[in-house]
């Protein structure tokens, strides 16, 4: 289970200027229980609170699914859901305008480039877009960020 944040530590808003791309494999870790590099994502969570994170459009939906998902499988209790939903809407998390105008033509390119998903694509087009470091724990998705020369928010061996 996610530890909450402090709230001392939270911005409370959007208001600040991202200083990563938070992958929601850094998030999924943080909020279920088991995860290998739980502590890693309790880390990196504390630093959006601390100093705020963009995403792609897809970054609920992504996360949302995943959760609900865990929940179908007795992994999550539906309260734990919620209250993970409601720690992560008060963080200052920007959620990026622009993901669905790209989706087409950068992010696409990338994805074939390096044979991503779109979805994982969409935050790689956007950390580029942004000049801003990645959080992932996605191996492949990592090994595309060195390759475009995009860094790492976090540990990931590419």
């Amino acid at each position: 289970m996610p530890k909450s944040v402090p709230s001392a530590t939270k911005a409370g808003g959007t208001d600040a200027v991202p200083a990563f791309v938070l992958d929601a494999s850094v998030t999924l870790a943080w909020a279920l229980a088991g995860e290998v590099r739980a502590e890693e994502a309790r880390a990196l969570v504390e630093r959006v609170a601390d100093e705020a994170a963009i995403v792609p459009a897809l970054w609920r939906l992504e996360v949302g699914n995943a959760l609900l998902s865990a929940e179908r499988r007795s992994r999550i209790r539906p309260d734990r859901v919620d209250a993970v939903w409601r720690q992560l809407g008060e963080l200052p998390i920007e959620i990026d305008a622009e993901t669905n105008a790209r989706a087409w033509n950068g992010t696409a390119a990338l994805a074939r480039r390096h044979g991503l998903t779109l979805y994982d694509a969409a935050y790689l087009e956007l950390a580029a877009r942004r000049s801003l470091p990645i959080a992932t724990f996605d191996a492949p998705l990592a090994r595309a960020a060195a390759a475009e020369k995009v860094a790492l928010a976090t540990d990931a061996a590419p």
